[in-house]
């Protein structure tokens, strides 16, 4: 799996938002052969959503493609039950995530599913995530559903 660090950065960049926005700063960014598809962030607070995480948002900013085969998806934190299922449903092959201490998510279903996972335990998106749990405790754990 190949991977810059402008790649990663877009994800980051949205998690960064998404605080700045009082949101939970998770972000996504999809890549192909160098062109970003699209990205997104948790929106969860911002629209009162149920399910706009980071990964769906990205996903949903994309659009539909046909092929998903080439892309490699760049998170923040560890995919979730869902955002692991959407991954898995349209057959994306590598996903990067930032961090996976702060929640430990999916990897595991990700890599039984074939999908390439690199996890490179990013500083500053755990210090993010730490920053809104310990100022937001009620809407971390409803957002990690209450783990």
């Amino acid at each position: 799996m190949t991977r810059t660090q402008n790649e990663y950065d877009a994800a980051l960049q949205q998690a960064r938002t998404g605080f700045d926005e009082g949101g939970i700063p998770i972000g996504a960014a999809l890549w192909r052969d160098g062109e970003l598809l699209g990205a997104g962030r948790n929106r969860r607070m911002q629209r009162g959503s149920a399910i706009l995480h980071g990964e769906i948002d990205c996903l949903d900013h994309v659009g539909r493609l046909a092929d998903y085969r080439d892309c490699t998806l760049y998170t923040t934190l560890s995919p979730c039950s869902m955002c692991a299922g959407a991954i898995a449903l349209f057959q994306i092959p590598a996903v990067v995530i930032g961090e996976a201490r702060t929640f430990p998510g999916e990897i595991e279903f990700l890599r039984d599913r074939g999908v390439r996972v690199e996890v490179l335990d990013d500083p500053v998106a755990a210090e993010l995530l730490t920053r809104f749990a310990a100022e937001n405790p009620a809407a971390w754990s409803e957002d990690i559903g209450g783990r």
